[in-house]
């Protein structure tokens, strides 16, 4: 694990891997390289995404459960708590996210508010469907429900309601260097509700998607 990836305290998933220097978090099929795992991580996400296509409808309204499931079918043969709420803390850089205590009321409302009011995410109107990107994304990140996997599960969920709204598959290629920093600033900024600023990244990501599948 990067030393500044990720803080965390808590119970046994913060464990690492025997073996791995602190590098692979503890897993099922005893991998001790962080590239080996990163591998066998981005396979299993290639084939839950390309299984989610077919498996969602462009009517489908998402749940917290069936994240959980989503997320479970992503990594549960790599790890024993996917598809579970974490049970440990967890920061980055000093910004800290749910407490891990509050996530499944978090959650809760989440789907009640967010999930519900934008999936199915068919909406005709471009600004409609930023608007509804970047406001499920900043709070799906902000609550960070899973030990592993996050900013890649909140990725896949906007990339099925692009899917959902007629958009290609959305391309997060640009979202590097000054962008992944203008990114986890926005992240932030949803803490007070201000959803501007990752509307205005999602803009950029539906608008280099749209240019590359042109």
């Amino acid at each position: 694990m990067k030393k500044d990836r990720y803080d965390t305290q808590g119970t046994d998933e913060g464990e690492t891997e025997p073996g791995s220097s602190g590098r692979v978090l503890k897993n099922l099929v005893s991998v001790k390289r962080k590239r080996e795992m990163d591998a066998l991580e981005y396979q299993a996400l290639i084939k839950v995404t390309d299984d989610s296509f077919e498996n969602y409808s462009q009517s489908y309204s998402f749940t917290s459960l069936e994240l959980c499931k989503l997320h479970k079918a992503w990594l549960g043969n790599l790890y024993n708590w996917a598809g579970s709420y974490r049970q440990v803390n967890m920061s980055k850089k000093g910004f800290p996210f749910a407490a891990a205590r509050l996530i499944p009321s978090l959650m809760n409302q989440f789907e009640k508010s967010e999930l519900k009011k934008y999936t199915p995410c068919n909406f005709q109107d471009h600004d409609k469907i930023t608007e509804a990107l970047a406001i499920v994304h900043n709070e799906f990140i902000l609550i960070h429900p899973f030990r592993e996997g996050n900013g890649r599960m909140g990725r896949l969920l906007a990339t099925i309601m692009a899917v959902q709204a007629g958009l290609p598959p959305l391309d997060f290629g640009g979202i590097q260097g000054k962008k992944k920093l203008e990114y986890f600033n926005a992240v932030q900024q949803g803490v007070g509700k201000n959803y501007e600023p990752m509307r205005k990244i999602f803009e950029s990501i539906v608008k280099r998607t749209l240019k590359i599948n042109h």
